[in-house]
């Protein structure tokens, strides 16, 4: 059922999720509005990617939100800490950024409300993912409840929906779901230590969720790598 007339505001991180998630917006008949958040990270080369793909998904309004988490530290995006390289664990890894999701899904609230808009479309996946605590299903629904108390918005009655279509995903199903709607995987931007010469690494958690997700699905990643993790062509 088309939702024509009716915005969807997308947090837009410049990663491969975020814009499969808003591509999939689109496709149901929303107007895109879209916060992007630069938030210090080292891969800054995914808010270009943000502003490219917000420009070929045909965005409203895209807003561009410093939030300088460098100055709290204490996660490997944010601070003088090293990226790992070694495979994706099975604890919370050093690249958490503490609250990150929180923080950001109150920003990207307070721009839905401003645009007159009920529905937040966020990227998150608790399937092939880091371990990452606020990218989990009772998170998202807690903090669905958390935006209808907390705003003028949801206390008079029209609450958030926050739309997470690629939760129970795979990283295969989301390359196959961005070969379908005919997106160029290249346009995003998921390593979380880019090369001097930029190139994504290969080797981080980001990149090899990646990679694998793709030769899982047989679908070609058109981004540039540096390397590539042992078994993944």
């Amino acid at each position: 059922m088309s939702e024509s007339g009716k915005i969807a505001v997308v947090l837009l991180s410049g990663g491969l999720d975020s814009m499969v998630t808003a591509a999939l917006a689109r496709e149901q008949g929303y107007r895109l509005h879209a916060l992007t958040i630069n938030y210090g990270q080292r891969h800054l080369r995914e808010l270009e990617s943000a502003s490219a793909i917000a420009e070929k998904l045909g965005v409203e309004r895209h807003v561009l939100l410093p939030l300088d988490l460098r100055q709290f530290g204490a996660s490997a995006l944010t601070d003088d800490i090293d990226v790992p390289k070694d495979g994706v664990g099975d604890d919370i890894p050093v690249t958490y950024v503490p609250a990150r999701n929180l923080l950001f899904l109150s920003l990207t609230t307070a721009f839905a409300e401003s645009s007159g808009s009920s529905d937040i479309f966020i990227g998150v996946n608790a399937l092939d993912y880091s371990g990452y605590p606020d990218c989990r299903p009772e998170f998202i629904a807690s903090f669905a409840e958390t935006a209808r108390l907390g705003t003028k918005q949801g206390v008079e009655g029209e609450p958030f929906t926050i739309h997470a279509p690629l939760q129970h995903k795979t990283k295969a199903d989301i390359a196959n779901e961005c070969h379908r709607l005919g997106l160029d995987p290249a346009w995003s931007w998921s390593c979380y230590d880019p090369t001097p010469e930029g190139l994504a690494c290969g080797l981080c958690d980001s990149c090899r969720l990646r990679l694998k997700g793709f030769a899982e699905a047989g679908v070609e990643d058109t981004t540039a790598y540096a390397a590539r993790p042992e078994g993944i062509d």
